[in-house]
């Protein structure tokens, strides 16, 4: 008769993950038509996910110019193939939201394109409440 083995703590389910974040960055003056072109495209072949602004200046851990855009988890099995194929060279970083953005930004987050460098300064670890 075998014991049954204890859940190993370092496996996160991810019914954790909440929804998810694609940051499609580019150049203001050599990309930001690929970028609005990618937008355009995104909002007709995909209402369900919700467009951020246009950030020119630097936000947050970003170091390029973005904008984000969220989509629910049900979501990305045909949002991330088709944006796989449909980026038109510009980088883009898409990563879960678990309440941990440290984590979410940086072990949990897949690149398509480019790697940039983020500002990990700006970013918190750990669960973050409501409104913070």
């Amino acid at each position: 008769m075998s014991e049954a083995k204890a859940p190993d703590p370092a496996i996160k389910d991810p019914a954790i993950i909440r929804d998810y974040h694609a940051h499609v960055y580019y150049e203001p003056a050599s990309s930001r038509d690929r970028a609005a072109r990618l937008r355009e495209h995104v909002a007709a072949a995909f209402p369900e996910a919700r467009l951020g602004r246009w950030h020119d200046a630097l936000v947050g851990p970003h170091t390029r110019s973005m904008y984000q855009i969220a989509f629910p988890v049900a979501l990305l099995a045909t949002f991330l193939p088709w944006l796989l194929l449909n980026r038109d060279g510009l980088t883009v970083l898409l990563h879960p939201e678990t309440a941990n953005d440290l984590a979410d930004h940086t072990a949990h987050a897949a690149w398509l394109g480019e790697i940039l460098p983020l500002r990990l300064e700006a970013l918190r670890e750990g669960p973050q409440l409501a409104g913070t």
